[in-house]
């Protein structure tokens, strides 16, 4: 029905929003909780930019089929829904950008783009046929259609990453506490510290920056090209996106593995894209549109 909410993607945002608020408990804090926090957000962060969003949903380069579900598996560990569904969303946001088909339009408000549309039920989108007419290519994987199937995986798939995180805390703990400390108490203390900042913290900061990219990026910067919408270049949610938030770019060419249009519009995840090439684990790297035109068509799909 039009207009329900969504339970099972509401009760986890509301919740692990509450859990996150745990880290402004002192006795949880630690700067290794901390730093985890922020590494994680841009490891498990790639999971999303370029995973799901560079490599399933635009097919920017390709890669060995276990990098692929290795990216997944990080995107998997944000709780941002199954690959099909995120990527159909997605593509549907490209092809009604908005307008009123476009999944997180910000013309409805900000706080629609940014989350509210996560919360009510897309007869258009949340449906197992609105995915088949978006996504054939990752239904027809039997890795992602089996995710498909059983999207209560994600959930376990989180809450092992979590657990794994508890144990290598306490193990950090009891391995770092003083002669006399209470080496139980020192394990507990590092491993709920980094459950809470290095998941939890971490997960809602990374569901805010990427969902920024829907609100922010169509609402505030400037415009390199008339793209017959709203989106911006936001330097801000560029830096906070290692280079998502050039979205006016993005939108201009969505096919390319660069945002960066401007020597100034730093993309790292381009960089990383690349550093793969290098390594063997990326091909067919498609360059932005101006700098495919200057190549001969072999050497651009050669990339």
């Amino acid at each position: 029905m039009a207009g329900e909410i969504l339970w099972i993607y509401a009760i986890p945002i509301v919740l692990i929003h509450c859990l996150a608020l745990a880290a402004l408990l002192p006795q949880l804090f630690s700067w290794t909780g901390l730093v985890v926090m922020i590494l994680g957000v841009h490891v498990f962060g790639q999971g999303i930019n370029i995973g799901y969003h560079r490599l399933l949903t635009h097919r920017s380069f390709e890669s060995p089929r276990w990098v692929e579900y290795a990216f997944v598996v990080l995107a998997l560990c944000c709780l941002q829904d199954t690959p099909a569904r995120w990527v159909a969303n997605h593509r549907h946001h490209h092809k009604h950008s908005d307008t009123e088909p476009d999944p997180h339009s910000p013309l409805v408000h900000f706080f629609w783009s940014h989350v509210g549309w996560l919360l009510l039920r897309n007869t258009g989108i949340h449906t197992l046929s609105g995915y088949q007419a978006s996504v054939p290519d990752l239904i027809a994987d039997p890795f992602y259609l089996r995710l498909e199937k059983n999207p209560t995986l994600v959930f376990w798939v989180y809450l092992a990453h979590a657990v794994l995180f508890f144990f290598a805390g306490m193990i950090a703990g009891a391995l770092l506490a003083g002669p006399d400390a209470d080496r139980l108490a020192a394990a507990l203390q590092m491993g709920l510290s980094l459950l809470v900042w290095g998941v939890f913290v971490r997960t809602v900061v990374v569901w805010h920056i990427t969902w920024s990219v829907n609100s922010l990026s169509h609402m505030f910067g400037y415009r390199n090209y008339d793209t017959g919408e709203e989106s911006r270049n936001n330097w801000l949610v560029a830096l906070l996106t290692v280079g998502e938030g050039w979205h006016n770019n993005h939108h201009h060419d969505p096919a390319s593995a660069s945002n960066q249009h401007r020597w100034w519009e730093l993309d790292i995840s381009y960089y990383e894209i690349k550093a793969l090439g290098l390594l063997g684990l990326a091909q067919r790297i498609l360059p932005p549109r101006h700098v495919r035109q200057r190549r001969p068509a072999t050497q651009a799909t050669a990339s």
